[in-house]
């Protein structure tokens, strides 16, 4: 009885890690994924395997190392692309900090001889 009872719940365990990594029929298809830092191809899940070839698989890989932003360089904020050096460029606004990187602290009150950084006056 109880090896019945083990042998059941595996069953179900199992069904239910199917069924929690299944996809709807019609949203299956044969594609590729960025995995990493290479393309993974196979089939499963459109929301999973959103490349419908190898190779824009590989022009998306691309696109984004050469997107310096994909490294996060801010430490906070939005980072936005440049054509200036470093190209790149933090946009601190409502967080709080300013800096190149987002990375200094907004002074609480005014310090004497310190220029109040734009980023962090509230309106």
């Amino acid at each position: 009885m109880r090896v019945i009872s083990t042998s059941l719940l595996l069953l179900i365990i199992t069904c239910l890690f199917w069924y929690v990594k299944a996809c709807e029929p019609n949203q299956t298809q044969n594609g590729c994924k960025i995995y990493g830092s290479s393309c993974t191809c196979g089939f499963g899940c459109k929301t999973e395997y959103i490349y419908r070839t190898r190779r824009a698989c590989l022009s998306a890989l691309r696109e984004r190392s050469s997107n310096i932003c994909y490294r996060q360089p801010c430490v906070r904020g939005i980072c936005i692309q440049t054509v200036q050096e470093p190209g790149f460029a933090c946009k601190c606004e409502g967080t709080g900090y300013y800096g190149q990187r987002c990375e200094k602290a907004c002074p609480i009150s005014p310090v004497r001889g310190l220029v109040f950084p734009h980023e962090c006056v509230v309106i």
